[in-house]
C-alpha cells in the first residue's frame, strides 16, 4: 500500500495541484491582458460547453504527446521521475497556451494580422487532419463494419497534395520531432526536456484553433485544454498502455480528422471574410 501511495497517488495529487496553480496563473494573465485595454475585454467566466470543447480538442490532438510521455516514462522509471515529467509537461503545455493567448489578444484588433493568423492556423489544421488520417490508415482497421480504407486513403492523398503546396508555411509552424526515441535523464534535465516538447506541441495545437476563438469563450477553452492535459497525465500514470490505445482509437482518429478539416474550412472562410472587409 505504501508503494502504491508513493508511485501513484503522490504524482496524481501533484498533477491535480499543478492544474489548479496553472489555472490561477491563466486567470491572472487574462486579468493583466484586460488591464491593458487592448480591444474588447476577455470575459473571465466560463461555460461548461467551452471547457468540454477544450478537453475534447486537447485529448484529440494529444496522440504524439501520449506516445512521447509513454516512452519517456518507460525510459525514466520511478515516482520521482514521474513528478519531473508531470511538472515539465504541464508547465510546457501551459506556457505554449499562454503565449498563443497573448499573441491573440494583442493582435486581434488588427485585421490584416488577424487574417494572417487565421490563415496559418487553418493550414496547420489541414496538416493535423492529414496526420490523423495517416495514423488511422496505419492501423489497418476500422471502427465500423464497412471498410472505409479506400475513401480515407483518397482523402488523405488529397490533403497531402494541398499540404505540399503549403509546405513553405508549414515548415515554420509544424514541428518535426522524433518522439519515439527518448533516453534516461537526471531529474533536472528531465524537467527541462519534458518542458520543451509539450511547449512546441502546445504552440502548434493551440494555434490551430485560433479560428474557434471568435465563437467560444477563450478562458473556458484554455481551462479545458489544461484540464485535458491533467486527465491525460493521470491516465498515463495509472494505465499508460490503455491511455495510448484510447487516443489512437480509429474512431477518435477519424472524427478528429474530419473535425480538423471542418475547422480549417471555417478558418479559410473567416480569412476571406476579413479580406473583403480590408478591401
Amino acid at each position: 500500500m505504501k508503494k502504491v501511495f508513493i508511485r501513484q497517488i503522490i504524482p496524481i495529487i501533484l498533477t491535480i495541484l499543478t492544474f489548479f496553480l496553472l489555472a490561477t496563473l491563466l486567470y491572472g494573465l487574462l486579468l493583466l491582458l484586460n488591464s491593458l485595454n487592448i480591444g474588447s475585454p476577455i470575459v473571465l467566466d466560463f461555460r461548461k460547453r467551452d471547457v468540454l470543447i477544450g478537453i475534447a480538442v486537447y485529448l484529440k490532438t494529444a496522440i504524439d504527446f501520449a506516445i512521447f510521455i509513454g516512452n519517456l516514462m518507460h525510459s525514466n522509471p520511478g515516482w520521482k521521475k514521474r513528478i519531473a515529467i508531470e511538472l515539465g509537461t504541464a508547465i510546457g503545455n501551459a506556457a505554449g497556451t499562454f503565449l498563443i493567448l497573448i499573441v491573440w489578444v494583442v493582435f486581434k484588433e488588427i485585421p490584416i494580422i488577424m487574417m494572417a493568423m487565421i490563415f496559418i492556423a487553418s493550414v496547420v489544421l489541414l496538416r493535423m487532419a492529414e496526420e490523423s488520417l495517416e495514423e488511422f490508415l496505419k492501423q489497418k482497421r476500422s471502427f465500423i463494419k464497412l471498410d472505409i480504407t479506400k475513401p480515407v486513403s483518397l482523402l488523405q492523398k488529397q490533403l497531402d497534395f494541398v499540404n505540399q503546396l503549403f509546405r513553405p508555411i508549414l515548415k515554420f509552424f509544424v514541428p518535426s520531432l522524433n518522439l519515439t526515441k527518448t533516453k534516461k535523464l537526471s531529474f533536472t534535465n528531465l524537467i527541462t526536456f519534458s518542458f520543451t516538447i509539450p511547449f512546441i506541441l502546445g504552440l502548434d495545437d493551440f494555434a490551430g484553433y485560433i479560428p474557434l476563438f471568435s465563437i467560444i469563450n477563450i478562458f473556458g477553452f484554455a481551462l479545458g485544454v489544461m484540464f485535458g492535459h491533467m486527465i491525460l497525465n493521470v491516465g498515463l500514470f495509472i494505465w499508460p498502455t490503455m491511455t495510448v490505445k484510447v487516443v489512437k482509437h480509429p474512431f477518435v482518429l477519424m472524427i478528429g480528422g474530419i473535425a480538423f478539416i471542418g475547422l480549417a474550412l471555417w478558418g479559410f472562410y473567416e480569412t476571406f471574410h476579413l479580406l473583403l472587409k480590408i478591401i
